[in-house]
């Protein structure tokens, strides 16, 4: 099929100047989104000396945003459907806008965990809003197309934009005015959404089962639970305990939504094989993004000694990078497959991670040159990869069942960034503690606890020490947090180049899958050479399209 039979055929209606200021709405609440999750990566040193969270704590502050939202995101997702996803954006704002003042003034990390986590439940009510309105405002598959690459460039537009309004206000005030900057935005959004954005809701929207978004909550939690038990103290029955009611909670989970009427979640599109392998690799994209980049800014500031705004700053080139990549990808689409753009992109990032792997304590500007070299070279190749892996996860499911795979897209993006903190996290906190094992001579018992915490804990700690048993401790700490570093991020570089590969080929099927169903144009084909004039038969002249 050509795409100029895809574009004859059955055309679509048109999105208009009404449907793309939409879009510019919801990129808005994207950006915010976003903006609320690296802001608060560069505050975590600030956080760390300010409230003394443990090692745990501090995971948990950094990552139960992420995995609240995963938890709580089918619910709301259900909940859109029956109320609207226009008014249940405009709650969401509401919401976020209120608990990001809880944050900021939080006093203790029990209170700061708590505010993170009512974030991710209103976070919860935007997210599922904006990918749906935009499958619903932009039916064309060439228009939709652009509409996702600005969808995901208003995600890496929140990692440019988050660490340097972040940095700045860093500068100037306490770590709780960076949870501030939500307030403006979601103005925004309140005023201009009802304007400009459609109200859906599904007809044929069934009631919101209870248990089962309980149970969905509780089956994350649970094992999220048990890693960072492992993590923070080593095996124990709590962690096992934690993680074995989390998967059985999960089983239940999914034996009831067999058997619902109407279930949050259509199970039976994962015996869809060309729906499973783009939703593996979009999963494990945001895995291994989100995953290293929790180490990058605290790198930055307490390994280099570089200001927030600094950290913030050098930070641009690689979120400018993504923004590019992301932005080319409908263009290059009528060009190349997208198993072999996601293929490739996911390639070069794998390149990057082994770039990143070569910081280290002791290299100066040459370890902020690799970090940011590195960072760049993923962000140019992850660019494609989020845009077009959604496009074929909705887009390789049966029409019928386009919205089911929507939220299931969502959900296991939210859940793939969260498990990337936790786990690359808990692998970073175990080598960390494991390089302090010994502490050097004079360090006393109680600064050597904050120093096993956390490398903000140990830097906190040495501003009251000696200063050769200072130098002592951070250059053990600064060691011990690279080493952790480095270890996460060669994990993530190995599992890139294993996903990399599987892409060229698991993706051939959703591909061909998404543009059988509509969503995808395939790249056009190449015209046939035509030869000179003098030298050929017109009327054997026969050109392709």
């Amino acid at each position: 099929m050509s795409a100029i039979d895809v574009a004859t055929n059955d055309a679509p209606p048109q999105a208009g100047r009404k449907e793309w200021v939409g879009l510019a709405v919801l990129a808005l609440a994207c950006l915010l989104y976003v903006m609320d999750l690296t802001v608060l990566h560069l505050a975590v040193p600030e956080i760390s000396e300010d409230l003394n969270p443990t090692s745990t704590e501090l995971l948990w502050i950094i990552d139960v945003y992420g995995f609240m939202v995963a938890g709580a995101l089918v619910v709301m997702g259900t909940l859109g459907d029956r109320i609207g996803r226009r008014k249940l954006l405009m709650i969401g704002a509401v919401c976020f806008g209120l608990t990001s003042i809880l944050a900021a003034f939080s006093n203790s990390a029990e209170m700061l965990i708590v505010s993170r986590a009512l974030l991710g439940l209103s976070g919860a009510t935007i997210a599922p809003s904006t990918l749906s309105l935009i499958f619903h405002m932009f039916p064309d598959p060439k228009q939709r197309g652009i509409a996702i690459a600005w969808w995901i460039a208003a995600f890496s537009a929140g990692s440019v934009v988050g660490p340097v309004v972040g940095g700045t206000m860093l500068e100037f005030f306490w770590w709780g005015s960076v949870f501030l900057l939500a307030l403006p935005v979601m103005g925004a959004l309140l005023v201009l959404g009802p304007r400009v954005l459609p109200e859906y809701k599904d007809p044929n929207a069934g009631r919101l089962d209870v248990l089962s978004a309980a149970m969905s909550v509780v089956a994350v939690l649970g094992v999220v639970y048990g890693i960072k038990e492992i993590a923070a103290h080593g095996y124990s029955d709590t962690a096992n305990v934690s993680i074995t009611v989390g998967l059985l909670v999960g089983v239940a989970w999914v034996y009831r939504q067999q058997r619902l009427e109407n279930p949050m979640i259509d199970v039976s599109l994962f015996a869809v094989r060309s729906f499973n392998s783009a939703l593996t690799v979009n999963f494990f994209a945001i895995f291994m993004m989100v995953g290293y980049f929790i180490f990058v800014f605290q790198y930055l500031q307490l390994v280099l000694g570089l200001s927030p705004l600094e950290a913030g700053l050098w930070g641009l080139p690689g979120a400018a990078g993504f923004v590019v990549t992301s932005q080319m990808t409908p263009r290059l689409a009528h060009r190349v497959t997208p198993p072999q753009l996601v293929g490739t992109g996911l390639a070069v990032a794998a390149l990057g991670l082994y770039v990143l792997i070569g910081v280290s304590a002791d290299n100066g500007d040459r370890g902020l040159a690799i970090a940011v070299i590195g960072s760049v070279i993923i962000s140019l190749g992850m660019g494609p990869v989020f845009g077009l892996t959604t496009e074929l996860i909705v887009g390789s499911a049966p029409p019928e069942k386009a919205g089911a795979a929507s939220g299931i897209s969502e959900t296991a993006a939210e859940l793939g960034g969260a498990l990337g903190i936790a786990i690359f996290g808990s692998v970073g906190v175990t080598m960390y503690r494991n390089g302090l094992d010994e502490m050097p001579a004079g360090v006393p018992p109680e600064a050597a606890a904050d120093a096993r915490d956390t490398l903000g804990g140990a830097v906190a700690a040495a501003a009251d020490l000696p200063a050769d048993v200072a130098y002592a401790l951070l250059d053990m700490a600064d060691h011990a947090f690279v080493d952790g570093m480095r270890l996460s991020t060669a994990i993530a570089a190995v599992l890139a180049t294993f996903v990399a590969g599987f892409a060229f080929f698991g993706l051939k099927p959703a591909a061909q899958a998404a543009v059988e169903h509509g969503h995808l144009v395939p790249p056009a084909e190449p015209e046939e050479t035509v030869p000179d004039v003098a030298d050929r038969d017109l009327s054997q002249t026969k050109v392709n399209v």
